[in-house]
């Protein structure tokens, strides 16, 4: 009895985190990636074909983007119906080759259709195979399972860009990541909160939430942010800075030599030392022209502290 209780709570997580990227968002991020993709494989490894729109995306958009072969794999879902009019009982994975025909269309019989022999968690050797075959991965993966599925992308070498929830910056397995510039932040979502597609049987209980015009249910999720290894042009951007350093403004923390800046427009132009700013100067990141020293903590191992008060999180920089 326990353990279906266990796989009923499993179930229960699973639904909560079945998101679907819009298609808007998806094209406003894509469009800074586009040298990376030519003749590349790209893995979906978290969206169901049925509905997802990178598979939208990238199939529509494959002969544009000088696409290889893409491959989507989904978590077990049978409630929607494939591209033929069979309803499958099994997890399944589809490999995408372009457009045969020329009739500048995604046909159905161009879209190799595949069951997998279990659920389709990404976790699983079956779909680890198929990782190992892509060059980049691009997806929306479960935010309750973030840590573990950056850890196989970095694991298996891969470039990637992925939608997360802001606060993994501040994850002890991602911060690292980020400080050594194996991570940083995707340029289109920079604030604000971003509309999500969920399944018909969610429980629409927040504010924001509601059925769009197609009659889909959606919700809306504050703090999300895309995830990636692959360049662009925006991180080479210079933050312009225009305030100049006192004392009065920028006090010093009480357990580290340096100044807290409350915002990362705030960030003195004249200051040289350590400064201690929120975790949304990653958004605007340029490694040229500033160095991570570390995240939050002071000499004494303690949360950053002004006056013995801790503001919200500090990311740790210096000029270079």
């Amino acid at each position: 009895m326990a353990t279906r209780k266990n796989d009923l709570e499993k179930a229960k997580v699973a639904k909560k985190d079945e998101f679907y990227t819009q298609l808007t968002d998806i094209e406003k991020e894509l469009r800074y990636y586009k040298p990376h993709f030519k003749n590349k494989v790209i893995l979906c490894n978290c969206d169901d074909p049925r509905v997802s729109n990178f598979f939208k995306y990238f199939s529509l958009n494959f002969e544009h983007l000088g696409l290889k072969r893409l491959i989507c794999t989904c978590y077990k879902n049978q409630n929607t119906k494939i591209f033929s009019n069979n309803i499958s009982e099994k997890a399944v994975y589809t490999i995408y080759e372009g457009d045969k025909n020329n009739n500048r269309k995604v046909d159905t019989d161009e879209v190799e259709i595949h069951e997998l022999k279990g659920d389709g968690d990404f976790r699983s050797q079956e779909c680890i195979e198929l990782l190992k075959q892509a060059d980049i991965v691009c997806t929306n993966p479960p935010f309750s399972l973030f840590r573990e599925y950056i850890a196989q992308l970095i694991k298996y070498d891969k470039k990637f860009l992925i939608i997360g929830n802001v606060n993994a910056i501040t994850y002890k397995e991602i911060f690292p990541l980020i400080k050594n510039n194996k991570i940083w932040l995707g340029p289109s979502i920079t604030s604000g909160d971003r509309k999500f597609g969920v399944p018909d049987d969610y429980e629409l209980k927040a504010a924001g939430c509601g059925i769009d015009e197609s009659g889909h249910k959606y919700i809306r999720v504050k703090g999300v942010r895309w995830f990636t290894n692959l360049d662009h042009d925006r991180r080479h951007e210079d933050i312009i800075l225009f305030k100049k350093y006192t004392p009065d403004e920028y006090p010093h923390y009480d357990n580290y030599d340096a100044i807290e800046v409350s915002a990362v427009k705030n960030i003195p132009t004249d200051y040289d030392g350590i400064m201690g700013v929120p975790i949304t100067f990653l958004d605007k990141y340029n490694p040229k022209q500033f160095e991570i020293i570390k995240f939050r903590k002071g000499n004494d191992d303690k949360d950053l502290s002004i006056n013995g008060k801790c503001p919200y999180f500090r990311i740790l920089i210096k000029k270079k």
